[in-house]
C-alpha cells in the first residue's frame, strides 16, 4: 500500500483528500502546516506529497525548496493543491518545480489521474506516524475514520 502525505492546513480539505485516497486503497499521513510536512517526510518518506501552497509556518513553495535541497527527496513527487487558479498560476506553480497541480475544489478524477501519472513505479515505504492534528501529523490506515 502506497502512503500519500496530505499537507493542508484546512481540516475539511484534509478530510476530503484523506477519504478520496483511502477509498482507493492508499494509506494517508497528514500534516497541518509546512514545517510539519517536512518532519513527516523525514521520518517516514511517502510515495507522494499533496501540498497546499498557502499554509502557516512554511508555505508550499518553501516546503518544496527544502525537499529539493535534500538529495533523498529530489525525485519525490510533489503535487500542489491550491486555490490559486487564476490564469498563469498553474504555469507558475509547475515552473517552480512541482510535479503536478490540482486546483481546489478538488476534482476526484483529476486527483486520480495525477496519482496514476506520478506513481507508476513502486517505492519503498518506511512506515507511518501516529499523531493527531493537534500535534503535528496524523496517520490513518486505509479505511479508518
Amino acid at each position: 500500500m502506497k502512503t500519500i502525505l496530505v499537507a493542508e492546513d484546512n481540516p475539511t480539505n484534509r478530510e476530503l483528500l484523506r477519504e478520496l485516497l483511502e477509498i482507493r486503497g492508499y494509506s494517508v499521513v497528514e500534516a497541518c502546516d509546512g514545517q510539519d510536512a517536512l518532519v513527516v517526510v523525514e521520518q517516514a518518506p511517502p510515495a507522494l506529497v499533496l501540498l497546499d501552497i498557502g499554509m502557516p509556518r512554511l508555505d508550499g513553495y518553501a516546503v518544496l525548496r527544502k525537499l529539493r535541497e535534500n538529495p533523498r527527496f529530489v525525485v519525490l513527487p510533489v503535487v500542489a493543491v491550491t486555490a490559486y487558479a487564476m490564469q498563469g498560476d498553474r504555469e507558475k506553480i509547475l515552473n517552480s518545480g512541482f510535479d503536478g497541480y490540482l486546483s481546489k475544489p478538488i476534482n476526484s478524477a483529476s486527483l486520480m489521474q495525477e496519482l496514476e501519472r506520478l506513481l507508476t513505479h513502486p517505492q519503498k515505504q518506511n512506515g507511518s506516524l501516529t499523531h493527531s492534528c493537534e500535534s503535528p501529523v496524523v496517520a490513518r490506515p486505509a479505511g479508518a475514520k
